[in-house]
Parts: C-alpha cells; structure tokens; sequence
C-alpha cells in the first residue's frame, strides 16, 4: 500500500474517486498465493502483498442483496422511462434506518448506470454518466451547487455565487450527457426551514435543468420533513421508494454471511467457520448490513495484523460494534429493553 497524497480526492463524491469505485468494481479480484507462493516471497514483497490484503478487506465489499437488486431494478427501469421525459421526470428514494446498506444500493445503481452507458458509447470518455454528491448538514442553495461543482472539479471560489456555479453545473452535464444524479444523506435537509426549503428548490431546479434522473438516499425519509407541506407533496408525487431495513435470519442471511466468507484472504482460515456462525453473527449485528460487514472485514484485518490468519468466534467479539448494535443486542444490560 502505497500513501498517494492525493487519496482525499478518491471519494464517490469527486469524479475521480467514482470513476476510480467503478473501475475497482470491474477489475480482476486479488488471488490468494499458495503458501509455497507465500513463503518464496522477499520481506518487501510479503509486506506489499500483505497490505494489498489488508485494503482488499478494508473496502467495502459489496453483496447483491435483494435491497440492492431491487434498487438496481427500479433505478434502471426510472431512467429508461426518463428518456423521453421533457420535464417533470420522475425519481427515487432510497429510505430506511441507518446501517441498513442505502449508500450500497445507491452507489450500485450508479455502477450499473455507468456501465450500461459504457457498453452503449464505448470509447467517450468525456462522458459523465452519474453524479454522486452528499448533502451537508445544514445545507445552503450554495452548498448544494457546490457539491455538484466539487464532483466535477469546477473552480469554487468566494466569489462565485449560486447563479455562477448553478449555470457552470448544467452545462457541464448537458454536454457529458449525465443521465443519473445521486444524491446520497438526504435527509440532511429540512422542509421546516428556510434554508432546508431552499436547498430543496435548488435541488428540484437542478433536476429541471439536467435531463437526468435523480435518485435520493437518507435516514427514514418517509418520516421525516422532506415529504411534508406543498414542497413534500412535490416530491412525493415524483419520487418512488425502495425501503431499506435490517435482514431477519434466514436463508437470505446465510446467503450473505457465505459470501462474505468466499471474499476472504486469509490463509489459515477454514470455508465455513462464518457460516457455522451465521446465527451468532446475526444476534450480534441485529440483521444490519453494514454492521455485518463491519464485523467481518475488521475481524478479518485483526487476522493479518495479528499473524493468525483466520476468523474464530473469539476474533469476531473482539471487534468493537456500533453502539447503535450494542444497544440492540439481547442480554445488552445498557440496552433500553434489557432486565436491569
């Protein structure tokens, strides 16, 4: 693992950091080398090989679950329908609790759209099919349009204000033919201010001025502000919802917790010790998604820094969780329903 000064930049949320998301997604997977492989290495090799494991781990590996095939499904079958459209397209929302995997499925949907617009005008590379940004908190007219301005590396000066940058944005995408906005934390913008308001016209004033669909992400949005007064009904009338939400134990859940497994690069680790577990590890992480991938993958850096190279249920307590999971966990005694 080399340090790369510029590795700030390598965010879903510049061009180059998605651009660079999806080509990790298309690229050959690391292999695990055999141990005589392992042992024939240099120390600067086993090192270089060992921290190219622990990246491999340390990203976010993503798993088709139905939430994510099911936001794929309804993405795509929006922007075809989109194409057509003159005004008034229509978008989507991806809600639900947090840690149930909406920037997953988000992120996805944009990788489809992006690879699908590849296969359909190969060798364009001025081409910026999706767009992905996040809301601040507290967001301003501005600082909406400045998040466009920062994915696609337009100047973001003092001196430019919402109209100059607003204008820089759309043509911008206009020309690299943008077909997908994702905007991801959504539910950072309130419908009961002023300011939230606002933030919510310049977002809808964007997707007028962008032939392109838009689909939100955020923290239960169904409740929230965003959907309420004359703004929400606006938004509701255009948007559908795919909702997100922790998994029970079933068959599904084991499908996952096996997945995750065949993604490990560990060498003394057995295939199906996760799995044996599978029931413990959703006790543990109370069905959330993104806590299970938490679990595993720091259980699995623990395994490579430590030379044990293999998960045990003792490796996996030893990961500290959300406190959001800690407080969910039966027998927690911190938890709000537990016997004190």
């Amino acid at each position: 693992m080399v340090d790369d000064p510029d590795e700030f930049s390598r965010q879903l949320t510049t061009l180059p950091g998605w651009r660079e998301f999806v080509t990790s997604a298309i690229s050959e997977p690391m292999i695990l080398l055999t141990q005589d492989e392992c042992d024939a290495l240099s120390e600067e090799e086993k090192n270089t090989y060992d921290d190219d494991r622990l990246d491999h781990h340390a990203r976010l590996q993503v798993i088709a679950t139905s939430t994510v095939r099911h936001t794929v499904t309804c993405g795509r079958r929006l922007i075809i329908l989109n194409r057509g459209a003159i005004s008034a397209r229509r978008g989507l929302i991806v809600t639900g609790p947090a840690n149930t995997g909406k920037t997953i499925a988000l992120a996805q949907l944009g990788l489809a759209h992006e690879l699908q617009d590849r296969r359909r005008h190969p060798g364009q590379g001025e081409r910026i099919p999706a767009i992905y940004i996040t809301v601040p908190p507290a967001a301003t007219p501005r600082m909406i349009a400045a998040e466009f301005a920062r994915f696609l590396g337009l100047p973001v000066l003092r001196s430019s204000n919402i109209t100059d940058l607003t204008e820089a944005v759309v043509g911008v995408c206009t020309k690299a033919r943008t077909g997908l906005v994702l905007v991801d934390e959504i539910h950072n913008i309130s419908l009961l201010t002023r300011t939230g308001a606002e933030a919510s016209d310049t977002l809808k004033y964007f997707s007028e001025r962008i032939p392109a669909t838009f689909a939100y992400a955020g923290i239960d949005i169904e409740d929230s502000s965003l959907l309420t007064g004359t703004r929400g009904d606006q938004i509701a009338a255009r948007f559908t919802s795919v909702a997100t939400h922790s998994f029970p134990y079933n068959a599904e859940w084991k499908a996952l917790v096996a997945q995750m497994e065949a993604n490990l690069l560990l060498h003394q680790h057995k295939r199906g010790t996760l799995s044996r577990l599978d029931r413990f590890l959703h006790t543990r992480t109370g069905g959330m998604i993104g806590t299970l991938s938490h679990q595993i993958r720091g259980a699995a850096v623990d395994a490579i820094l430590t030379g044990t190279e293999k998960i045990t249920k003792a490796g996996l307590l030893a990961v500290d969780l959300d406190i959001a999971s800690r407080r969910k966990r039966p027998g927690n005694p911190s938890a709000p329903n537990s016997k004190q």
